[in-house]
This record gives structure tokens, sequence and C-alpha cells, in this order.
């Protein structure tokens, strides 16, 4: 064997050594990098770092009258438990919200990506 031919087959390693790597790591979940902070309606606080950035997440059984995105990823609030039900609200990254006197507590949220 050649030199050239240790090289091509040294190449051909390293490309499928990358090829496994880059899709063993695909498979990770991927998180929102930073924390929702929220007050509930008897002013309990709850920080949540780095969630999951794929599915729905629960705003606690109280549900949510304010909420405060740090992460790097906007974010839609939810009145109904999964993700659905009456009209959401559109948080962008670095952004806050307070529900209306009159509204009730948004129950989930969901991540843009």
């Amino acid at each position: 064997m050649s030199v050239t031919d240790h090289r091509r087959l040294g190449v051909a390693a390293g490309a499928v050594l990358l090829t496994v790597a880059v899709t063993g790591c695909s498979a990770l979940g991927r998180n929102a990098v930073g924390t929702i902070s929220y007050s509930t309606e008897k002013d309990a606080l709850v920080t949540v770092s780095n969630p999951l950035v794929t599915g729905c997440h629960r705003l606690g059984p109280a549900g949510a009258v304010r909420v405060i995105n740090n992460t790097m990823v906007d974010m839609i609030l939810y009145p109904g438990g999964n993700c659905s039900g009456g009209t959401s609200t559109y948080v962008a990254t670095t952004l806050s919200d307070n529900i209306a006197p009159v509204a009730k507590p948004w129950r989930s949220y969901s991540l843009v990506h």
C-alpha cells in the first residue's frame, strides 16, 4: 500500500466516524437555552431552565398569569392544558407578557422551532 492509499483510507475512515457522530447527536433532544419564569395567581414564581424545544409544556396546575421568556427561542402560550383552546399569545425571546385582568391563566406553552 502506498502513502496515497493510506491517506485515502484515513479520509474515508474519518468521514465514516464523522457521519456516525453527527447521526448519534441528532437524536438528542434540543433545548432552548435560558429560562422561562412564570407567576401563578397566588404569586408563586416558577423558573424552568433550558426546556425542550419540542412538545407541549404545562404551566403547573394553577397556570400562569405572568410569563417571562429569557430563552433564545420564541414561545406560544395557550389557555388549555394541552397547547390548545381559546386564543393563544405569542411571546418573543427576552420579552414578557401578563394576562388581562378578566382573562383565565395560561395553562401550557410550546416553543417555536
